[in-house]
């Protein structure tokens, strides 16, 4: 199935880039990850356990939608830009004309990623490079304190890995990295992948 075939399949317009949103040294422009891409992650990564996933800098919401659909799982978003969040919500109207049968929650925050309210039930974290090390580092902050309030375990899904977030994560965190899935096919390019941290803490 390609590109337009699966927006079709999800009721979804995410494809076309259109105009770029605002980017700024920290928040970074806006990309889809590739349908086959995620196909790719979610064979040799398991999610189907958790309790709910949250995209920072989630765009048009292709994450929330293909996590939503194949995996019945609630799913968060969080998008600071205006025009981005618009087009999500109008993705979730017609995405959800046809799932309503399904009880799994979508929910899209219009706010920067550092302000998000992490919730007890938050446990897989996604992120396409959506902004500088410095927001990184916040928002992991943020979740190392949930995690301290709320024991669990929560899994950090990185695509395109800098190596800057790779080593703050390895080096200053409690994470410790479990899975590497490579794009087949994309030999070229070494980023092209995903690498996965956990961080399991328990009372």
């Amino acid at each position: 199935m390609n590109e337009k075939e699966r927006e079709r399949l999800l009721q979804i317009h995410t494809t076309h880039l259109g105009e770029q949103p605002y980017a700024s040294g920290h928040y970074h422009h806006y990309e889809p990850t590739p349908y086959a891409t995620l196909d790719v992650l979610f064979e040799q990564y398991d999610i189907r356990n958790r309790k709910r996933l949250v995209d920072y800098g989630c765009g048009k919401g292709r994450i929330l939608f293909y996590v939503h659909h194949y995996f019945h799982l609630p799913v968060v978003g969080v998008e600071f830009d205006d025009q981005l969040y618009r087009e999500a919500l109008l993705n979730e109207t017609t995405y959800l004309q046809k799932k309503h049968k399904w009880t799994a929650s979508i929910t899209i925050e219009h706010q920067l990623a550092e302000q998000y309210d992490i919730q007890r039930e938050d446990d897989v974290f996604f992120l396409f490079n959506p902004f500088s090390l410095q927001i990184f580092m916040t928002v992991i902050q943020k979740i190392m304190k949930s995690v301290e309030a709320y024991p669990r375990t929560v899994d950090i899904i990185l695509y395109y890995p800098t190596d800057e977030f790779h080593y703050y994560l390895t080096y200053d965190t409690p994470f410790t990295r479990i899975q590497e899935v490579k794009v087949i096919g994309d030999s070229l390019d070494n980023q092209n992948r995903f690498l996965i941290y956990r961080y399991a803490h328990h009372s």
